[in-house]
Parts: structure tokens; sequence; C-alpha cells
């Protein structure tokens, strides 16, 4: 070796691990040695100074890649994008305080929706906890209401155990987040650390039983029924028990609906299929679950923004709930027959029930309550008005994506507002974790963030964002992440330069009133405000803006073929609603399936009464 290149090789940092030199390791560096025995690929994490010697460790791992969003928000979202894409634990990281209380509304938002995230955050010295030292925030007792557990460490020895914990307890069971708080002090000391090899978390035991008696109860009560309805949620997704539900239903020919967060448990194009019901849902699907005399409520939670009325919801039927979590069974809705179990296995036991009853797939039972909901799915259908061809629906657009993109791996997240909704409505999902978005907490921000993170996740399929103009400011950010980190993820804004959904209640309860829900120019001339094809030029990501309509399907096509990430800025009139529309606290007899005119022509909702809560 020359003296030059000798002179080289020694400035060069050693490489190699202290667990490989049979050194005693870092705190950081065990934390990140346990995340890769996890199976961690990809980490969402934004550094700091309470979290610099876990990046410094991360940066020396060749199994895990560490996308740096350019906000801790953006980043816990597309953890959370990840993880309701693949079903594995996402993983996001902040620094200690600020950087911490980033990422609160995404675990937050994985709690509701039942999100498998394990959030890292570092934390100041323990020394110095409780000091109001620089950067100090409390993340355990400001998390504690919103996670599924979570952990401060005070002894670097108990990482590997806390680690292996933390994701069992975050995929397992009812999934939702875990935080691992993780002072600097603890990082940086160093150990030789002991790796479990399973976890015993004394009284936190998985489901492997059900309750054969119940089952035999509730195969009864199906017998006797007809008109059973099956109500599925996202509880289906999250046990992996599509294939169980779809043989279920056809056995005992039995119509399916589905909760927002259920979207593709079950073919929405299958002939027992009424798409999913609540607020914004299909009439078909609100009429047959309160009408019928037997509902089977699989993996769902009787959530406000599906029973309207609780009182009112199903208020005849006989109501069989099977869930996971004992705490959500009796708790919105009392039912004739509770049965807590792992949804799957379930679903298992009950269709080998039925195949020794007799129950075949070819069978035509309940002939004609199924005569019944195809009735009201052709009176009433998902429509919506199209009268002037100047203006671009924004409905229709959905309609253009789902032809142009039905027979491909493609992957939806939508952010929150009315964009949302026709997404769901107008989209025909056949595949569950297709749709990414945020339903329980309606967290606004979402879209893009969360379209990254699938993306990472399956960089072979196309995914694309439905977004509007509120939402998609939020972490328009994140555009520079997609581009640094070459993930080719795809928005389409359905802009219509205000707080869409806001305004539509404004129209409901307020008589259209405008209280600070125009995101326009509101005291300058009234152009396009923003820019989205300046600002997209600014962060090197290709955008059209679109202002008719017969422009709208070749941009959709450049878009699809993009191999970057792109936008497209769709200009769609602020004047439309979301229908179907059960108005909130009301029931299914009080559907808007119409658009009402006010006096003035415009649209509305005239002099419909409505409850006071939204």
């Amino acid at each position: 070796m020359s003296t030059s290149a000798a002179t080289a090789a020694s400035a060069k940092p050693d490489q190699t691990s202290a667990l490989e030199r049979g050194e005693p390791m870092a705190g950081a560096e065990i934390l990140v040695k346990c995340l890769e025995k996890e199976g961690v690929e990809w980490i969402f994490a934004y550094p700091g100074g309470a979290s610099m010697p876990m990046h410094q460790a991360l940066s020396k791992s060749s199994k895990i890649r560490t996308v740096l969003p350019r906000h801790e928000q953006g980043g816990s979202f597309a953890a959370e994008g990840y993880a309701r894409a693949t079903g594995k634990a996402g993983v996001c990281m902040g620094t200690s305080g600020p950087g911490a209380t980033n990422l609160v509304t995404a675990i937050a938002d994985a709690y509701l929706d039942s999100t498998p995230l394990v959030a890292i955050t570092g934390q100041v010295p323990t020394f110095m906890i409780g000091r109001g030292a620089f950067q100090e925030t409390d993340f355990f007792g400001v998390t504690l209401p919103i996670v599924k557990h979570s952990y401060l460490v005070t002894d670097p020895n108990d990482i590997p155990r806390i680690v292996k914990e933390a994701f069992h307890i975050a995929q397992t069971g009812r999934p939702g987040p875990v935080v691992i708080d993780m002072p600097k002090d603890v990082q940086e000391a160093r150990t030789q650390p002991i790796y479990p090899d399973k976890v015993s978390l004394r009284g936190y035991k998985l489901l492997t039983e059900v309750d054969e008696v119940a089952l035999n109860e509730a195969m009864g009560l199906l017998k006797q029924a007809k008109r059973p309805v099956i109500y599925a949620g996202g509880g289906i997704i999250s046990g992996e028990a599509s294939a169980e539900l779809l043989e279920f239903a056809e056995r005992a020919q039995i119509p399916v609906t589905t909760t927002l967060m259920g979207v593709g448990a079950f073919p929405e194009t299958h002939p027992l299929s009424m798409k999913w019901l609540g607020m914004h849902g299909t009439v078909a699907a609100n009429n047959a679950a309160n009408e019928a005399d037997l509902l089977l409520a699989l993996g769902v939670r009787f959530d406000d923004r599906v029973t309207g009325k609780v009182e009112k919801f199903c208020e005849h039927g006989t109501i069989i709930h099977i869930d996971i979590d004992n705490a959500e069974i009796n708790k919105n809705k009392l039912v004739r027959l509770p049965i807590q179990a792992d949804i799957k296995i379930a679903l298992t036991k009950l269709n080998a029930l039925l195949a020794q009853a007799g129950y075949t797939k070819d069978g035509n039972r309940h002939a004609e309550w199924r005569a019944q909901v195809a009735k009201w799915r052709e009176e009433s259908p998902m429509q919506y008005e199209d009268e002037d061809p100047a203006l671009i629906p924004p409905q229709w657009v959905i309609e253009q994506l789902y032809d142009l993109t039905k027979d491909t791996d493609f992957y939806m997240t939508t952010g929150v507002g009315q964009h949302q909704m026709w997404a769901a409505q107008y989209y025909h999902f056949d595949k569950p974790r297709r749709l990414i978005t945020s339903l329980g907490l309606g967290s606004m921000g979402y879209g893009y963030p969360a379209a990254l993170g699938v993306k990472a996740a399956f960089p072979d399929a196309e995914v694309v964002d439905i977004d509007g103009d509120g939402s998609f400011i939020m972490n328009v950010q994140e555009l520079a992440t997609a581009v640094a980190e070459n993930i080719a993820a795809k928005a389409i804004i359905l802009n219509n330069q205000h707080l869409g959904m806001v305004v539509q209640w404004e129209d409901l309860k307020y008589k259209s009133n405008r209280a600070n829900t125009f995101l326009g120019k509101l005291h300058a001339p009234k152009d396009v405000y923003p820019n989205y094809a300046k600002m997209c030029e600014a962060f090197e990501v290709p955008c059209e803006h679109i202002t008719r309509r017969e422009d709208v399907v070749p941009a959709l096509k450049r878009m699809l073929a993009a191999k970057t990430a792109y936008v497209l800025d769709i200009m769609v009139p602020h004047t439309e609603h979301v229908l179907p529309m059960i108005p909130g606290g009301m029931t299914y007899k009080d559907i808007i399936t119409k658009p009402i005119r006010n006096e003035d022509g415009t649209k509305g909702f005239g002099d419909i009464k409505v409850a006071t809560a939204l």
C-alpha cells in the first residue's frame, strides 16, 4: 500500500459495528440493531439535539433507509401510510420538545384508526427531566390518552426488551401506536445488549379461542333471519380476514356494507356489496342496515358518522357484534349477542358451521331481501348534477381515474374533506388496504405524506393522493421529500379555493354565511391562489393546472405515465355538495339525496332542520 493510500485508510472512519467487534454498544446503536431485528426497512425521522445519537447510529445501518421529512408531522403521516398499506408497524422519530409534539397528531390518528405505529422520540438527559430543560416536554404524559402503550427508557439494558415489546403491542390484537421516549444519556450510555427471543407481557394475551356456544347462538339467529345484513369495519382489514368475510357472505348470501375504515374489506363490485354506509354512504346501505332484522357487526365500533342518532340505528333489528376489543362492545350501541374474538378465527369457525349446515356459495337464500336491496341500489344510485360543460365535476374526475387505473396495482390516499368522500364514493375498491385515509381523527394534511409512505412500501405500484387545496397545503413541504428521496407519489388537487366540507355545513346550518372558509384572495383580485404550478416548480415537481374538462383525461394519463412525483391542480366548483348526506344526529330517514335550491337558485339546503351536533 502506498503512503498516500495508507494515510487515506487511516483517516477513514471505522464502519464496523461495536457488536461485530465484541465491544459494548451505545444505547442508540442498540436501538438501531433492535429495529433491524424487527424487520424495519424504512424510518421517517427528523433530527435534533436530543435525537442526534440515534441518527448517527441510523447512518451506519445498511438495512434501514432513513427518510428525512420536511416536517415531523409529514414523517409521522408517512409512517402511518406505510403501516396502513402493509399491516406492519410504521416507524417515525423526532427529537425532544417541539419535534416530539409535532408527532402527536399522527399518534392520535393512529390510535383512532387502529394503525400500528412506533413513534421514537429523543428526550433530555434523565438527570434533567422535570427541570424545564431546553426542549423538554413530558412526552410520556402528553401522549398517555392516545397510545396503546408507552415507554420512557431509563436504562440502556432495557432497550432490546422494550423495542421487541413495542412492536409486538403495536402490531397484535387491535393495532395501535406505541411511544418509546429515549433520553439522550441513555442513547449514549454503553452496555452489552441481550436480545430477547420472545415477548411475555403479563395481562396482554392474544385471543386464540372463540366462544363456541356464542357462535352456535349466532348460527341460530342467522337461520331465523329474513333480512340479514353484514356491517363490516376496519377490524376485517387489520385482522387479515377479507377472504373469510367473502366466503361467509357468499355462503350465507347476505348483503354487505362496510364502514369507511373497512372499504376494500369486501369487493365493492361484488353483487352483494352495497358499498359503505353512514353520513355520506349509499342509500341502499343505510336503508338495509337500519331495516335489517339481523345485523352482523364485524370489526366495527358503531361510530357516530355511521349510526347518526345512535339510539335509532337498527332500532328494531337484532345485533351480533364480534370484535377483538372488548371495550368497544356495548360502548356506543347495546347489542343482543356480544362476542369478543379475533375476527379471522371467528369467521373461519362460522364458515365451517355454515358448511356443516349445507350453506353453499351457489345458494339462493334471502332472495326477496336481496331483491329489495337491489331495488334501493337501482332507485338511488350515487349521482351528481352535471349541467354546465364549462365546469369540472369533482366526482367525474374520480370516475375517470377509476376507469384508467381499475386494472392496475393502485393505491389511493386522501386528505380530509369533500374530496375524501367523493374519492370513496366514486372509486370502487375490490382489495383491502387500497384506500388509505384519516377517518377517526379526520386529519387534514394527511394525504400526500401518507402517499409517500405507501409508495415507499410498494415502489412498483401506482400511488395517488386525492386532495383538496385546503388539506394539501398543510403538508405541501413534503414535495421536497418526494424529490430528494426519489419517491414518486402523485397528487390530484380538487381545487375549489374553499374549505369545502365546512362550506357545505355553512350552507346547511348558517344560511351560507362564509366564516373564514374562503382560501382565495379575500382582499385582492380573485385569481387562483395559491399558484400550485409555480409552487411545484420551486420543488422541481411537474404540475399541470387544469381548468377545462377536455384537458382532464389527457392530464391524468400523463400523470400516471410519469416516473416522478407529479401534481394535477384541477379547478372544481365550490358550490358542489357531497351527497347523499344524513345530517349529524339524525337518522337514515332524513337522508338528503339531491341538491336543494335556495330562493336565489344557488345550491343550498333550504329550510331543512338539522340536529345540533355535526
